[in-house]
């Protein structure tokens, strides 16, 4: 008699278990913390950190890995200094001169040219004056680095969408461009 008991106990423990499942909707959640973590907006106010504020920045003083700090400032005299650099870091077999046509024809070419001539789509457009022909500029494979880097005049910087190594690539394309003029 106490196995039946317990038979239809444990059957109709069963039965209410099954009953409360539903595919379409989740179960129940042990330690909701664990799924859903707090979050916390950048630059807000919070009594979990030092300070009470949210600042996701990096640590002073580091830099991302793999990254090599250029050492010359964006000023008149960095750029004068620049100019002095007539070798590129890169050796003969890091070269890769498609790549480096490729990357010059979607950054450069648009404003200086295909050729390097200061008559690329945007000037002919008349969006932009005055972009010179590398022929007639004193530049050095290291002054256009520094201009890729922190921009001059009109240009804007490309640090952001060029690593160091294809900086170098467009310098160095620009050169071959300007010895062809």
């Amino acid at each position: 008699m106490k196995r039946i008991y317990k038979i239809s106990l444990l059957a109709g423990i069963s039965v209410l278990f099954a009953s409360c499942f539903n595919e379409k909707k989740p179960n129940y959640q042990y330690m909701p913390n664990m799924y859903e973590s707090v979050a916390y907006e950048t630059y807000n106010e919070s009594d979990a950190f030092k300070g009470g504020t949210v600042a996701q920045v990096p640590v002073e003083g580091t830099i991302k890995r793999g990254f090599v700090p250029y050492e010359l400032p964006n000023t008149n005299e960095g750029y004068a200094a620049s100019k002095g650099v007539t070798a590129s870091p890169l050796d003969s077999i890091a070269y890769d001169e498609p790549k480096a046509q490729q990357l010059y024809t979607i950054y450069c070419a648009i404003c200086h040219g295909d050729k390097g001539d200061g008559k690329g789509k945007l000037v002919q457009k008349e969006k932009f004056l005055g972009v010179p022909s590398y022929a007639d500029r004193e530049i050095t494979i290291g002054s256009v680095y520094h201009v890729e880097t922190y921009g001059l005049n009109s240009m804007g910087s490309y640090m952001n969408q060029l690593t160091q190594n294809e900086r170098w690539l467009v310098a160095q394309y620009v050169m071959k461009l300007r010895s062809e003029l």
